[in-house]
């Protein structure tokens, strides 16, 4: 059984519950006021009988004159029956109609005294009962009686409009109660159909329209679309892995072919010539022998050399992605970059290398990594020094509120700035440069992480043909330990 029909079941039952019990107290209720006043005014005739009434020689037992006009005045039937002579008396509108009381035994008078609903000739009456005693002997019964065809006319009208009433009011209750369950948990079933979208799709951009109130409902559909917006991040982030993954994978098999391909031309060389001495064929001379062997081994411990640091840049990104992080501790920066611009000076670049004042970072302190620290700006340095085969690179310091800005500027050939959101993702290179500047596209996804990890941020400002500048902004430490 659906929620909806196990709710409207459970409203037309507390509903139909409801409605017994309160059709009980009402019928109750108008059923007790309307006897009780009859049976006051019965009762208060009978007493008023037997206070008035004449016992003659012979213990006759004779109903006052008066007295029985006043009780038929207020419709009331009385029946007096005498056991010791077997005198019925009858009031006059009693003897009129024909009618008899039911005469009890002598011996059960004293148990049946009080009110009794009979019926006499079709007719409903309530009647009262009481023993007639003499001188402690019981000698008659008196029956006041009174017609209560009214009473009990409108006490039926009453049940039948309580119980169809009640009937016609529990299926209009149970109808709006099925209309009102399916209309509460429509949205429900929207958020079924969403997710019956999603499990047999891969659409995740589903979302459930809801204009309702914000109750407890409204709550859920909103859960249910962050829910679904969350996994919707979660899956492109995913996508975006996945493809950066096979992305990483076809580059770095790119990047490893090479050397790998040229190593094993220069062993196929040496292998060749090696062969070709020890056959009968054309020996080459020994000076040529040993030029073509340096060349060889010369170019095989380049790419020795560039595998061994595309390994490297690999093996630091994966640290990265593993969430590796390092110590930091306050450093004073002006050490950490003049030697960094000194031992500049001595990478392979064609471009003049100028430092600006350094003075500005006296007493300048950030929490980091050393090592870190260098590497990160000898990979912006060696990156200006690829891209600017003529012209200059500077670096030189900002000071800006809390934060130190440390300056890599060339005028290099520099990029379009489209090509700046994706400078710092993995083997990105540009299209031009790729196979003509040497490099593994790696250093700038390692300096990146690099900055993240000291909470830092990078500022780039390039335009094509005109150079290139990194900014890297690192926070400032304020209070440096005391030397």
């Amino acid at each position: 059984m659906s929620i909806r029909l196990r709710l409207t079941a459970w409203y037309a039952g507390i509903l139909a519950v409801t409605l017994v019990l309160f059709g009980v107290a009402i019928y109750g209720l108008v059923h007790y006021n309307t006897y009780a006043e009859v049976e006051h005014k019965i009762q208060g005739q009978a007493q008023n009988i037997l206070q008035k009434l004449r016992l003659s020689q012979g213990l006759d037992l004779y109903l006052d004159p008066q007295q029985a006009s006043k009780v038929e005045d207020a419709q009331i039937y009385v029946q007096i029956y005498n056991y010791t002579n077997h005198v019925l008396q009858q009031s006059t509108n009693l003897l009129n109609s024909g009618m008899k009381f039911p005469i009890p035994d002598m011996k059960d008078v004293e148990k049946s005294q009080g009110f009794h609903r009979i019926e006499v000739s079709k007719y409903p009456f309530l009647m009262y009962q009481h023993s007639i005693t003499y001188q402690g002997q019981l000698i008659g019964v008196l029956q006041v009686a009174m017609f209560t065809g009214s009473e009990d006319k409108l006490l039926n009208r009453l049940q039948n409009i309580l119980v169809y009433g009640s009937v016609v009011m529990l299926f209009i209750a149970t109808t709006f109660g099925l209309f009102l369950a399916r209309k509460s948990m429509r949205p429900i079933g929207k958020v079924i159909e969403a997710a019956n979208q999603i499990q047999k799709g891969t659409d995740l951009s589903v979302r459930i329209d809801y204009d309702g109130p914000h109750d407890e409902i409204g709550q859920l559909i909103d859960t249910v679309n962050n829910m679904f917006s969350r996994m919707e991040g979660f899956y492109k982030d995913l996508e975006d892995a996945y493809a950066a993954q096979r992305r990483f994978v076809s580059d770095a098999s790119h990047e490893l072919r090479t050397p790998l391909t040229t190593i094993r031309g220069n062993v196929d060389l040496l292998k060749k010539v090696w062969n070709s001495e020890s056959s009968e064929g054309q020996k080459l001379d020994d000076e040529t022998m040993r030029q073509l062997s340096i060349e060889a081994v010369s170019d095989i411990a380049d790419e020795a050399k560039r595998m061994s640091r595309l390994v490297n840049d690999m093996l630091s990104l994966a640290r990265a992605d593993a969430g590796h992080t390092f110590e930091k501790e306050p450093i004073a920066l002006k050490p950490l970059v003049e030697e960094v611009a000194r031992r500049s000076q001595f990478l392979p670049h064609t471009a003049d290398w100028v430092v600006g004042d350094l003075d500005v970072l006296n007493g300048i302190y950030v929490n980091g990594n050393k090592d870190y620290l260098q590497q990160m700006l000898f990979i912006f340095v060696e990156n200006a020094f690829k891209y600017t085969p003529e012209g200059h690179v500077n670096l030189d310091v900002i000071l800006y509120e809390n934060q130190v800005g440390i300056r890599i500027a060339d005028s290099g050939i520099g990029m379009n700035k489209d090509e700046v959101p994706y400078i710092f993702d993995r083997f990105y290179r540009a299209d031009e440069s790729r196979g003509v500047t040497q490099g593994t596209g790696l250093g700038l996804s390692i300096a990146k992480w690099i900055i993240d990890e000291h909470g830092g941020s990078v500022e780039v400002v390039t335009k094509l043909g005109e150079g290139t500048t990194f900014i890297v902004w690192l926070p400032v430490v304020f209070n440096p330990p005391l030397e």
